[in-house]
């Protein structure tokens, strides 16, 4: 069976896409795949309610539990690594994950790891994506499905969804048009993924 593990790290809406895919579309059955686990950074993330509601179960490894150590970075890396490989995953899925992973946790996933931006890559990398979408005076904006390197937001582009930017959109609108093609985007990504040897 290849496990997939999720992490999150607020509402996970696109977990939840990608876990109701899996069961409509029987990725167990099809694909020899299972959901095990949803993993936050956040306890309080909303996501993890979520996931529980739909059957999967959850873990959480706080990143400020680390926050006195020598290096708070790695020492929190480290941890969420051992979380993970409990299931022995052959992809982890970056789903709204808001911490910047180091080099050693990204190495460890090589070519397991992938991750969701709110943005047509290489364009707007890291935060305020829609906005500086805005400002930019972009005619499409879009999300994009990508490998994990050590680079931030740089890895191979797996996939894009491309929305029209409209005259009377706000930072918000344009999020939210986004977000619904990310909920398509992402589950046909991991299925064609889970087809193929990663």
């Amino acid at each position: 069976m290849k496990n997939i593990v999720i992490l999150i790290s607020g509402s996970g809406s696109n977990m939840a896409a990608i876990v109701q895919t899996a069961k409509a579309e029987q990725w167990a059955k099809r694909l020899g795949a299972h959901i095990c686990a949803v993993i936050s950074n956040r306890p309080d993330a909303a996501g993890l309610a979520l996931a529980q509601s739909l059957g999967i179960a959850t873990s959480v490894v706080d990143h400020a539990a680390f926050a006195a150590e020598p290096q708070p970075r790695e020492a929190f890396d480290a941890a969420l690594m051992a979380t993970i490989d409990r299931h022995q995953p052959h992809l982890v899925v970056l789903a709204g994950f808001m911490r910047i992973l180091t080099p050693g946790f990204v190495a460890h996933y090589n070519g397991r790891l992938i991750n969701i931006h709110p943005s047509l890559l290489p364009a707007f990398t890291g935060l305020r994506t829609h906005e500086r979408a805005l400002e930019a005076g972009c005619k499409f904006a879009g999300a994009t499905v990508h490998r994990v390197t050590q680079v931030l937001d740089h890895g191979e582009i797996l996939a894009q969804a491309v929305v029209p930017v409209l005259a009377s959109d706000t930072a918000d609108s344009l999020a939210e048009r986004v977000l619904a093609q990310e909920h398509v985007m992402y589950p046909r990504v991991v299925a064609q993924l889970l087809r193929q040897t990663i």
